[in-house]
């Protein structure tokens, strides 16, 4: 089980949205390149990225950012938004991310997400974005009329390394993740599952370390862990613990 610290990019800083709301961004850190380290500092052994313009533009927008996370940090970093070719993948996998986060593309061409899958075993993961059960997508500016289970189902087999499911409804106001859609999902295919969207306190950690939710590779906190509803410390001693005892 992995928390994942998540870090969103609008015009190179550091913020959180309300909604998914571009107009509704609080910006916590100036200099993600020092949030970066400050959560590896805090024991977080993963990063979540966002380029949250990039998403809306279908291309890179905050790539000098993004470089300063991979260079301040030594921790994996997945990155999602704008990320819509080979071509895209390729580059920002011989930048040193981990794996990258494809979304809109996965809605609409799901052969890519396949093909590249192929030439880059491991490093792909899939953004699924939910408003009412439907998949959005260009930065949740767009509904679909694509259910999340069908569209992961398109999937499975084809070397996906993670889903991240994001609840819209829940992003960004810490009304605690979708559990049950979050854990339908799970069930229903074989890839592992990241919830997103609303961890919100301390219950929300513990939730997680529940039975029916261990399937999960794990979740990603933002807001929570900026305002400190969230103990980075205690929520990773939860997790170790949790894990210690399985083993």
């Amino acid at each position: 089980m992995i928390l994942f610290p998540a870090i969103d990019l609008k015009d190179g800083q550091c913020v959180r949205l309300k909604l998914g709301d571009m107009e509704q961004a609080t910006v916590y850190n100036p200099d993600p390149g020092a949030q970066a380290k400050a959560f590896e500092d805090q024991g977080f052994e993963w990063l979540h990225v966002v380029d949250l313009n990039g998403a809306f533009a279908g291309e890179t927008v905050n790539g000098a950012a993004v470089d300063a996370i991979l260079k301040a940090t030594r921790n994996p970093v997945q990155l999602g938004g704008g990320i819509r070719t080979l071509d895209h993948i390729e580059n920002w996998l011989s930048r040193g991310l981990a794996r990258v986060i494809l979304g809109t593309v996965a809605v609409r061409d799901p052969a890519l997400v396949i093909e590249a899958c192929r030439k880059f075993p491991g490093k792909v993961a899939v953004g699924i974005d939910a408003k009412g059960g439907k998949v959005a997508v260009d930065g949740w500016a767009e509904a679909s009329e694509l259910g999340v289970i069908e569209l992961a189902k398109k999937f499975e087999g084809a070397g996906v390394s993670a889903i991240i499911y994001t609840d819209i409804d829940r992003d960004g106001i810490l009304a605690g993740i979708n559990w049950a859609s979050t854990l339908e999902l799970a069930d229903a295919v074989s890839i592992p599952v990241i919830a997103s969207g609303g961890l919100a306190a301390m219950d929300d950690i513990r939730r997680m370390l529940e039975p029916d939710a261990v399937k999960l590779e794990g979740a990603i906190s933002g807001r929570a862990l900026y305002d400190g509803r969230i103990d980075p410390a205690e929520a990773l001693a939860l997790i170790r613990s949790a894990k210690g005892k399985a083993a």
